[in-house]
């Protein structure tokens, strides 16, 4: 009988959510290799990390080291979610255990990269879920494009250039003439370097008394634009 390690995983944000907890992603994975008889030899798990990347996720690195291994034939996770963020990281992962014959198994997409047509679907799956989610940024920096639009706080902190009051941006005419200042420099053609020393040179601070980096002159001019 071949055997498997399951991997599953959370994000501090979705533990209190129903349905996607630690307990119910391993009791799925327990399942599954029974019905389809993989010995399960241990679960593995990220618990609170949110990681953009595998490298984040040490769990998951651990859980990968012992298929690669040959201490398992096959990693099992409850949905591709859990253990890929890009289509890239998992189609590298899938060619790489089918290099050493082991199997990438995804239970909610009913997945076995062992078997070609499964191997198949996996492909096309990683490339849905990557969509996906480019889709749902795209949504969210289109409103909050509409939010900064209306003139409504977008985040914890005003840009530079509004105040707060009320919920809504109201321009703050101090900072403003700043931006302004900011601008009639880049289109001088000075770099952002030189600007940020032009600034204090002539005695202007960032809120907090500092003085402005090149880095905040970029992101002002980027907010401006």
């Amino acid at each position: 009988m071949r055997s498997a390690v399951g991997y599953v995983r959370v994000s501090t944000g979705e533990q209190a959510q129903e349905g996607i907890s630690l307990e119910m992603q391993a009791a799925k994975i327990r399942a599954y290799c029974e019905l389809n008889d993989l010995t399960l030899t241990e679960i593995i798990e990220d618990a609170g990390i949110s990681a953009k990347n595998m490298t984040g996720r040490p769990g998951f690195q651990k859980a990968l080291a012992i298929v690669f291994s040959g201490k398992a034939d096959a990693l099992v996770v409850y949905k591709l979610d859990r253990a890929f963020r890009s289509t890239r990281d998992a189609l590298d992962v899938a060619e790489a255990l089918n290099k050493k014959a082991k199997g990438l198994h995804s239970i909610t997409e009913k997945l076995d990269t062992t078997s070609a047509i499964g191997e198949f679907f996996f492909t096309l799956m990683a490339s849905l879920a990557q969509m996906e989610r480019k889709l749902i940024g795209e949504r969210t920096a289109a409103a909050l494009a509409q939010k900064r639009a209306n003139g409504e706080k977008t985040g914890g902190q005003c840009p530079y250039g509004f105040r707060s009051i009320d919920g809504k941006l109201v321009p703050d005419v101090a900072e403003q003439s700043v931006v302004n200042l900011i601008k009639s420099f880049q289109a001088a053609g000075e770099s952002t370097r030189s600007i940020a020393r032009r600034l204090h040179e002539e005695g202007f601070t960032t809120r907090k008394g500092t003085p402005f980096s090149q880095n905040q002159v970029f992101r002002i001019l980027k907010a401006a634009a």
